[in-house]
């Protein structure tokens, strides 16, 4: 018998066996639920909410959208440096101020000179925000209730917070959640808010 030396090219079939079908629509399955799950969560537990005004300028920008925690605050509560949701004394036919929280419980609050102090001593904030030109009712020594919070926007001079009479210290019962998270627009990319 002689044998054949050289190369040869015999092409082994490949057969789809049932254990990879399944393999494939099993991992299929699994990407679906987990894309489903974060979707849900993600809208269930946050709210989209879209910016009004320039009050918060330049971190967040009009007519851009923020996703709201709405059950951060229900296992603890606001710190300084947190922008929450609100409505305005809760009314139900306001749209949601956006604003950062500067006062806490039980703390005084009062702009001196432009600046912030808080229980008298002033308030140490990043050199970005505009020395505040209109004090309004926090001309005058405040002192924050049991459940209430001072807030501001990041554009002092271009926002209604709780300097105004009309909105002055935010209750805790009309804060929706914390904002932590903004979408993409055409100022700003998408990400985590500080």
């Amino acid at each position: 018998m002689a044998r054949h030396k050289g190369l040869t090219f015999f092409e082994k079939k490949k057969r789809i066996s049932k254990e990879m079908i399944r393999e494939i629509f099993s991992t299929l399955f699994y990407c679906f639920a987990a894309v489903l799950l974060a979707f849900v969560l993600v809208f269930s537990v946050g709210v989209k909410v879209s910016v009004i005004g320039v009050s918060m300028e330049p971190g967040l920008c009009k007519g851009q959208e923020v996703l709201v925690n709405r059950f951060s605050y229900k296992f603890s509560t606001p710190k300084r440096g947190d922008i929450i949701a609100f409505l305005p004394n809760g009314n139900p036919n306001s749209h949601y101020y956006l604003k950062r929280v500067i006062g806490l419980p039980g703390e005084r609050i009062q702009i001196i000179g432009g600046y912030v102090y808080i229980n008298g001593t002033l308030l140490e904030e990043d050199e970005s925000y505009d020395k505040i030109a209109d004090a309004g009712i926090a001309e005058a020594e405040m002192m924050l209730g049991s459940d209430e919070y001072f807030v501001l926007g990041d554009n002092r001079n271009g926002s209604e917070d709780s300097r105004s009479g009309n909105i002055g210290p935010v209750r805790k019962d009309t804060i929706m959640g914390k904002v932590w998270f903004q979408l993409g627009s055409k100022e700003k990319s998408m990400g985590f808010i500080k």
